[in-house]
């Protein structure tokens, strides 16, 4: 009498109630006379197959006058939805009639989606109960055991046969009408995705991504790859695309687990799963892997179908399970998930889905419905807790279950206990998972891995290459691209990102090398780890890493300067990397590896090196705050070297000799108080790009010509004795003279066509300013604050069109001291004029149309302002506007201004002008 099918739907777990509420059995409950079941029952029966919508059919046979069977009745309950064939004889039957009843009050009480189909009927006549149906019911009236339930059947007759329906007439093609049929139920089955018991969290906008990706109205063959780390809903996403469209499509197939299945059974296994999920493969067929290929290309090769690829990880996986776009019929969609993006790119795959993570809200919403069964956090003393807990999770959608789920029903204190111990380790299922990537790797990829799990995350990629490559085992530039093509890292403005959890994960697989002495691992970072394998000596042939983050300035732990022995480094043959800060060399240090990439020794207290320490492939030699009172000689002969930075070295009192350091890119002695002398070989550095004296307060002057054609960026900020300003090359592009004691620049600066910032602030001895500043096409920011107060600037500004933020701050301008005409200064945005003694600006000032931010802070004598542009904000101090009048009628500030004023965030506006000009 009745069919269902037996597709089971995931309920949502928003409501605490979750694990009793209903979950849908049955997706549709089909309802006919049996005078309907071997022609157009059964007919819509095997079209609903072909469509993957499963009925369940009851071939018993029914006892003419039996009670109906409870079975049917729980059925129709556990339905989404139902069909009802309403048939010449349907209303005969007092089984159907019951099923009617049922179906209305499920479709009243929980809003069960009904199709009813007017088979060879009229509805007019169902409605009314009229021919058939009104025989129908004078019959079962006469019946003294129907008498009470007639108008319950009437009624939900009437209320079924009003619903937009399906009306197929009697000359009618019938195998058309259960195409068009098919097609209606498909689509509202289709809706249901959409149903609070189909919600998943944060699944909305992946879905309406790959609906554009998937293009369901194109007909051409499309293969969609998604692609991204493990846990963060891939096949999540795939199933939900799956389960929503497939009703869409001739036949269609799910794979999951691609990669461990194929290593497990064979690729063969697999062809035959997608075979039989198709039901295109005999039981007694028997397939090799080319056989497979054939069969699968020249069976679907005219069908509409769609294929899911769960976590491949092969190419090959791909060439035998879904060759290319020929293998299937037009309109097919082929979606493959994989931790591997290049892998979808080599198999041509056009359109790749990278899935993100979870943004913050939903992550909590998806938190709590773990750990609490609701949407949100139920327990106002939990919700650091469970904002702790998203922070850290950042996303990753198989965390917040796992945590969340573990945490349900504990206490406060477990909460507490379980956070501190994930920022160390993964919870079991979050690391097993985690690992299937890394254990996927060569073995030079999981060493460019664990090197960024343990020291670089956050690095500049550039550094990092430079810093590994040229080694046997490492090959940087490769690694790090098959990293971010596996969804292991991701490479943001040059920098190399690691998921948080990846990071830990990786430390802990290093910490496994050897749970119990330290010294046997490859990669030390936790400071106690450092200490004990330095105070002990127990480092080991090993250890490749050494890298220990700087104490913040509220941590007091120092190294006892007994604890270090003074050979702690004698062992460790394959050291690349050592970064140590603060330790106290009190015994000194009698060996170094000669194999360091990397030497960052902050506060190096010993005024030697080792004499054996020759590091010829060193890279990056930073020393921060040593005790050198001279550079030893053997920093004096690396040609590899790229990276000098000598910060803070107070007893430093030159720079040598650098003709043996062909390679330097950057040369840093900022801080460097007592340094007053620059060696000339600094000017054949042709890679220098960076030269930082800042607060060099004993420095002079540098080289009379240092023509460096790489220079980019020359620092000597605070230099308060130096005078002389040298000629200098012409690629420079930001110049920082400010608090120097120069009285000019040298004509030559006319020629730095790519200079973008100039700062000559407080330069209180600059009395010349060569006229050809002006004529610096690049020009975007200069900075001349608390600058001479007879610096003239009447014909300064004509020629710099690309200027953006100009500062005059504090340089005692007085009426007049600004141009009449600021035409030229075309591209100014930002301007700082505060601390000076003018009482009027300029009427031109008004026709600046991209100024964005006037700074007139402490301007006390200001008293007329023109008009600005409604788009510029102002930035007076307290009550400045008391003092201006305007240059419009009335002789008061315009309305405009005063409104503006009054309108504005105040401390917001402040903050904004401080930052823009540095104050």
């Amino acid at each position: 009498m009745a069919s269902t099918s037996n597709i089971q739907t995931t309920p949502s777990s928003s409501d605490p109630s979750s694990c009793s509420e209903r979950r849908w059995k049955y997706q549709v409950f089909l309802s006919f006379r049996g005078e309907t079941r071997y022609t157009f029952t059964s007919h819509l029966y095997n079209a609903l197959l072909e469509k993957f919508i499963m009925p369940f059919k009851d071939d018993a046979r029914l006892e003419i006058g039996t009670p109906i069977k409870k079975e049917l009745l729980e059925a129709i309950k556990e339905s989404r939805m139902a069909v009802v064939i309403l048939s010449k004889e349907y209303a005969s039957s007092t089984w159907c009639l019951e099923e009617l009843a049922k179906i209305v009050e499920c479709m009243n009480d929980r809003e069960m989606k009904v199709v009813p189909i007017f088979y060879h009927v009229e509805p007019r006549d169902v409605r009314h109960q009229k021919g058939n149906f009104g025989d129908a019911f004078a019959q079962h009236e006469q019946n003294p055991e129907n008498k009470e339930k007639v108008q319950t059947w009437k009624n939900a007759l009437k209320e079924v046969a009003n619903l937009a329906g399906r009306h197929l007439k009697i000359n009618e093609d019938e195998s058309e009408f259960i195409k068009r049929v098919v097609k209606v139920i498909s689509g509202k089955l289709i809706t249901l995705i959409d149903d609070p018991e189909y919600n998943l969290v944060g699944m909305d906008s992946h879905v309406k991504e790959m609906n554009l990706h998937l293009d369901l109205a194109s007909n051409d063959v499309r293969f969609i790859g998604i692609c991204g780390m493990s846990g963060m809903g891939k096949t999540t996403l795939a199933d939900v695309i799956f389960k929503k469209f497939k009703h869409q499509f001739r036949a269609g197939s799910f794979i999951t687990n691609v990669s461990s299945r194929s290593k497990e059974k064979g690729v063969v296994a697999l062809q035959e799963k997608l075979l039989s999920d198709m039901k295109l493969k005999d039981d007694q067929e028997k397939l090799d892997e080319l056989m497979g290929i054939d069969v699968i290309r020249s069976r679907l090769c005219g069908t509409k179908v769609l294929i899911v690829l769960d976590d491949v990880d092969k190419q090959e996986q791909l060439e035998t399970l879904a060759g290319n776009c020929n293998w299937f019929g037009p309109g097919s969609r082929i979606i493959v998930t994989t931790k591997d993006r290049h892998l979808l790119t080599r198999h041509t795959v056009p359109f790749i889905y990278p899935i993100k993570g979870l943004l913050k809200k939903e992550a909590l919403q998806l938190f709590c419905q773990q750990a609490f069964h609701t949407d949100q956090c139920p327990d106002q003393d939990f919700l650091d807790l469970c904002n702790d807990f998203v922070s850290y999770a950042n996303g990753h959608p198989l965390t917040l279950k796992v945590l969340g789920g573990f945490l349900f029903g504990k206490e406060k204190y477990i909460w507490t206990s379980l956070l501190a111990k994930s920022q160390v380790f993964l919870h079991k299922d979050i690391q097993v998972e985690l690992e299937k990537g890394f254990k996927a790797l060569g073995d030079t990829e999981k060493n460019m891995f664990l090197d960024i799990a343990c020291f670089f995350n956050g690095e500049d990629k550039l550094r990092v290459v430079d810093l590994l490559e040229d080694t046997s085992d490492c090959f940087p530039d490769i690694d790090i691209d098959t990293l971010v093509n596996k969804s292991l890292l991701t490479i943001l403005e040059r920098k190399l990102w690691m998921h948080g959890l990846l990071q830990i994960m990786g430390r802990e697989i290093v910490r496994c090398e050897d749970c119990v002495e330290p010294g046997k691992r490859s990669r030390l970072w936790r400071r106690d780890d450092i200490f004990e394998v330095l105070g002990e000596n127990s480092g080991t042939h090993k250890v490749q890493g050494i890298m220990s983050s700087t104490l913040s300035p509220h941590q007091e732990e120092v190294l006892d300067p007994e604890a270090i022995d003074p050979e702690a480094f004698s062992n460790m043959k394959k050291l690349r990397l050592i970064k140590i800060c603060d330790v106290n060399l009190s015994r000194g240090l009698n060996s170094l590896p000669n194999g360091l990439r990397l030497m960052e020794w902050h506060q190096y207290s010993w005024r030697n090196i080792p004499k054996s320490f020759q590091p010829r492939n060193l890279v990056e030699l930073i020393m921060h705050r040593s005790s050198f009172l001279q550079l030893p000689t053997a920093f004096l002969k690396l040609k590899k070297l790229k990276v000098m930075d000598f910060s803070g070295s107070e007893n430093l009192m030159m720079i040598p000799d650098f003709s043996g350091c062909p390679s330097l890119q950057k040369l840093i002695f900022e801080g460097c108080t007592r340094l007053d002398k620059v060696h000339p070989s600094i000017g054949a550095l042709k890679h220098l790009i960076l030269l930082n004296l800042k607060d060099c307060k004993c420095l002079r002057s540098l080289p009379h010509e240092i023509n460096l054609e790489s220079l980019n960026l020359l620092i000597l900020s605070g230099c308060s004795s130096f005078s002389k300003f040298p000629e200098i090359g012409q690629n420079l592009s930001e110049l920082y003279l400010d608090g120097t004691a120069i009285e000019e620049l040298p004509l030559s600066i006319q020629h730095l066509t790519r200079l973008t910032l100039l700062n000559l602030g407080e330069c209180k001895k600059l009395s010349v300013f060569p006229s050809d500043i002006c004529c610096l096409p690049a020009l975007k920011t200069l900075i001349l604050s608390g600058s001479t107060p007879t610096l003239s600037l009447r014909n300064f500004f004509s020629g710099l069109t690309s200027l953006v933020t100009l500062d005059l701050s504090d340089c005692n301008l007085l009426d007049g001291a600004l141009p009449d005409d600021l035409s030229g200064l075309s591209s100014l945005e930002i301007l700082n004029l505060s601390g000076n003694n003018f009482t009027r600006l300029p009427d031109s000032i008004s026709q600046q149309q991209k100024l964005k931010l006037l700074s007139l802070y402490n301007c006390k004598k200001l008293q007329l302002l023109p008009n600005l542009p409604s788009t510029t904000q102002i930035f007076p101090s307290g009550n400045i506007f008391s003092n201006i009048a305007s240059t419009s009628a009335g002789g008061s500030i315009s309305e405009d201004i005063k409104l503006r004023e009054a309108s504005g965030v105040g401390s917001a506006r402040k903050r904004k002008m401080e930052e823009a000009f540095g104050q």
